[in-house]
C-alpha cells in the first residue's frame, strides 16, 4: 500500500485521512495470514510505526526518493517506475493455500508501470477532470493528468465512495463499470450527537468570536469549493429585509469557515480578499486547521453545515456534520446529494440566489428548517456506518482484484 500521503497531509488531506481511517480499521480488526508492505518517503517521519504498534500487521517498508517535487512533471513517470521496482519481492500467493494473493493498493494515484500486481485504486477525487480549467491550466499539469488517467486504467478495481462518483469515472475516465466498486466512507467516530459539549463549545465561539447562533463550513480552501457563490449568497442576505425568528437571531448570518485558513493560517489573506471583494468579511470567521474534537464540537453547536462545492467526490464532510446532528445545505455536485438526501437542502453550484434562499430557510427557523434538522438529528441517532464496515468492504474488494 502506497502510505506516503500520510506523510504529506497538508497537500493530500482527504486522502492522508482516508488512508490513516482505513488502516486503524484494519489494526483494530486483523485477518489472519493478512500483512502489509507500506510504500513511504525516505528523509521523512514515519506515521505507520504508530500504526503498527495499535496492531497494523506490517510485514515491510519500502522507502522511495522523492520525486515529482524534484522533477516536476518527470517526476510522474519517474515515480511509476520506482514502485515498479518496490513491489519486487512481494509474495503473489505462492503454494500456500492460506494466502489467497497479493494487491498493490493506492489512494494517492500513483501506481507502478506494468505492475506485476493486481491493483486495486481508491478514486477521492475527480476535480483534475471535472475542472480542467483550474487543474490543468498548464501543459505538465495536463501531462500529469493524462498519465494518472491511463494509470487507472490499468486498475483491476476502482474504489469510490458515492454511485455519482462511480458514473463520473465512467464518463470522465471511460473505465467500464464492472471494474468499479462503491465503497462509502464513514465519518470519524468523534462526529456523534453528544458531542455538543456546551463548555467546549463556549470556548470555540469565544475563541473566533462567534454569536449564539452561526453556520458552519469544514474543510480547506482550495479551487474544489465555491466560496465566491458563497460570498456572494450572504451579500443577497444582507440587501434583504430581516425576518423575524422565534430566537431572534442576528441578520444576516455569521458563517464560521473551520480549517480554512489552513495551516499556520497561510491561506487567511486569500480568503480575506475574496471576502472582502464581495463585501461580507464582517459576516466570516476563519480558523485553522482544529483538531477533531474542536471541529465536531463546532460542528455541533451550529444552526446548519455549509458546503458550496464545484467538485466532490467523497461528502464526507458533509457526512460528519450529518452525524452531529445538524442539517446541510450543499451543492448539487459529485457525492454530496447522495450523502445528504432529505436531511438539508440541495442546491445547484454558482447559483448565490438560490444558495441565498436556502440559508435564509434553515436559519429562520421555519417549517422547512424544523423539517431538515428534524431528518437530520434522526440520522445521527440511528444505524451508523463505520470504518470497520469500509475496512471489510475493502477487503471484498481485494478478493475480487485477486480473482479477476
Amino acid at each position: 500500500m502506497d502510505a506516503r500521503p500520510l506523510q504529506e497531509r497538508e497537500h493530500a488531506p482527504i486522502t492522508a485521512s482516508y488512508l490513516e481511517r482505513l488502516l486503524s480499521a484494519y489494526a483494530a480488526s486483523p485477518v489472519t495470514n493478512e500483512s502489509f508492505v507500506l510504500l513511504i518517503r525516505a528523509f521523512r517521519g514515519d506515521p505507520t510505526v504508530a500504526l503498527e504498534e495499535r496492531g497494523l500487521p506490517v510485514a515491510g517498508r519500502r522507502r522511495l526518493p522523492p520525486t515529482s517535487r524534484v522533477f516536476r512533471s518527470a517526476g510522474l513517470t519517474l515515480d511509476s517506475f520506482l514502485l515498479r521496482g518496490a513491489e519486487v519481492g512481494t509474495r503473489a500467493g505462492g503454494d500456500d493455500p492460506t494466502v489467497a494473493g497479493t494487491v498493490y493498493h493506492t489512494a494517492g494515484g500513483a501506481m507502478p508501470i506494468k505492475s506485476g500486481l493486481p491493483i486495486v485504486a481508491t478514486v477521492l477525487d475527480l476535480a483534475p477532470w471535472e475542472l480542467p480549467e483550474r487543474y490543468a491550466a498548464t501543459a505538465a499539469a495536463r501531462f500529469g493528468h493524462r498519465l494518472r488517467a491511463r494509470t487507472l486504467r490499468d486498475a483491476v478495481r476502482l474504489i469510490v465512495a458515492s454511485r455519482e462518483t462511480a458514473l463520473a469515472v465512467q464518463r470522465l475516465l471511460r473505465i467500464p463499470a464492472t471494474r468499479i466498486a462503491v465503497v462509502p466512507l464513514a465519518p470519524d467516530p468523534i462526529f456523534r450527537p453528544d458531542v455538543a459539549d456546551p463548555e467546549r463549545i463556549a470556548r470555540l465561539r469565544a475563541r473566533f468570536d462567534l454569536p449564539p447562533r452561526y453556520l458552519v463550513f469544514a474543510g480547506r480552501y482550495d479551487a474544489r469549493k465555491d466560496f465566491g457563490t458563497l460570498f456572494d449568497a450572504l451579500a443577497a442576505l444582507r440587501g434583504q429585509a430581516r425576518a423575524g425568528s422565534a430566537s431572534g437571531a442576528a441578520w444576516p448570518p455569521i458563517v464560521v469557515l473551520a480549517g480554512a485558513a489552513g495551516d499556520e493560517h497561510r491561506d487567511s489573506a486569500a480568503v480575506a480578499r475574496v471576502a472582502r471583494r464581495a463585501g461580507v468579511d464582517d459576516l466570516v470567521r476563519l480558523t485553522p486547521r482544529l483538531e477533531m474534537e474542536d471541529l465536531a464540537a463546532l460542528q455541533a453547536g451550529a444552526v446548519a453545515h455549509v458546503q458550496p462545492a464545484l467538485s466532490d467526490g467523497t461528502g464526507l464532510a458533509a457526512m460528519e456534520a450529518l452525524a452531529v446532528g445538524i442539517p446541510v445545505v450543499c451543492s448539487r455536485v459529485g457525492a454530496l446529494p447522495e450523502v445528504v438526501g432529505p436531511a438539508g437542502i440541495i442546491v445547484e453550484a454558482r447559483d448565490p440566489g438560490r444558495l441565498a434562499t436556502a440559508l435564509r430557510a434553515v436559519w429562520e427557523e421555519g417549517a422547512v428548517a424544523r423539517q431538515v434538522t428534524a431528518r437530520a438529528r434522526a440520522r445521527a441517532v440511528g444505524p451508523q456506518r463505520s470504518w470497520a464496515d469500509v475496512a471489510a468492504d475493502t477487503r471484498t474488494v481485494y478478493a475480487a482484484a485477486i480473482a479477476g
